[in-house]
């Protein structure tokens, strides 16, 4: 049995990476998540409890800020691999409290590539983001595009991130495989992103707040998609000769604007949504597209799920989550 430890891994992304691994019957998983009130604890209670009972899983309940806590964690495991999905998420949350973020996402990642250097761990897969590239003029956005300019607390930790990981790759050879995640969505969607918000409002007749004229447009990915990449990325090898650090953009590479973003759920939902009007917000980007031809040529990734046929996923899984509760 291979050894891996997913941070963040009762969230959104972290569960469903958590299933597949725990599918392939090769891998003891080891989840650090801290539970926080972000948004209700009990959802990822609920996705951390789909694996619990399986031998091979293995949950600790530790804060990435807490140094104590991780060293018991990796005392306990001998890990071949580090996922780091754990952070405090959210460009418009970040503007309130940069501080938790810069905590979270700075120092929180520091330690775990620390503890990866002090345990001989090498290979550090992180979960970064699009927001880096900020207000980003020329489409689609390559991973050789500048990200100097983040316009959020948030996008600015992710990019510190990617820079730590760079630096723990050049002084002690850890391979550091860095993934801007490009709006990711699908069944566990966290309540406080769009599509799942706008699910539930619409569902009940209340209003959904949109911040601008509805023509900002997102790269929608699929999770099945994105944890296809982030799969292969767990076994990427790369040619060490040339450099053991990848920066790599997971996205559908396809942009839809929000209005027709609301088009596609009304229509799958059934329903009319009320549209609240309101002025954009500080920290939101226009638009993200990625360009994955480097995903391609490097982890043989090829998204699958179209928006149309993701949404219709989506609300499947939605409606049957009213029924549950």
């Amino acid at each position: 049995m291979k050894n891996i430890l997913v941070t963040g891994g009762a969230g959104f992304i972290g569960s469903h990476l958590v299933d597949r691994l725990l599918s392939e019957g090769e891998w003891q998983v080891t989840v650090v998540d801290d539970f926080n009130d972000f948004y209700d604890p009990a959802i990822k209670h609920e996705n951390a409890n789909r694996a619990a009972k399986n031998p091979n899983y293995r949950l600790v309940e530790a804060d990435i800020r807490d140094k104590p806590a991780l060293g018991k964690v990796f005392e306990q495991g001998e890990f071949q691999c580090i996922v780091h999905l754990a952070a405090r998420a959210g460009v418009r949350p970040s503007l309130e409290q940069p501080h938790l973020y810069a905590e979270t996402n700075i120092n929180g990642t520091l330690n775990l590539l620390e503890r990866a250097r002090e345990h001989g761990i090498g290979q550090f897969v992180f979960g970064s983001s699009s927001s880096v590239y900020g207000i980003n003029a020329k489409v689609p956005f390559s991973e050789d595009d500048p990200i100097r300019q983040p316009i959020s607390p948030y996008a600015a930790t992710k990019g510190a991130g990617e820079l730590l990981c760079h630096t723990y790759t050049h002084l002690y050879g850890i391979r550091c495989v860095c993934l801007r995640f490009f709006t990711v969505y699908g069944p566990r969607q966290r309540p406080d992103l769009a599509i799942r918000k706008f699910a539930q409002l619409i569902s009940e007749g209340k209003p959904i707040p949109v911040f601008g004229d509805g023509t900002t447009r997102r790269d929608y990915t699929f999770i099945d998609d994105i944890i296809a990449g982030v799969r292969a990325s767990i076994d990427y090898v790369g040619d060490p000769a040339k450099s053991n650090y990848e920066v790599i953009n997971l996205g559908e590479s396809r942009t839809v604007e929000l209005r027709e973003l609301i088009s596609l759920l009304e229509k799958e939902l059934d329903m009319p949504a009320v549209i609240d009007r309101k002025p954009l917000q500080p920290g939101d980007v226009p638009q993200t597209y990625a360009d994955i031809s480097k995903a391609r040529e490097l982890l043989g990734y090829n998204p699958q799920t179209q928006i149309e046929d993701g949404i219709k996923r989506f609300v499947g899984w939605f409606r049957g989550q009213r029924r549950a509760e």
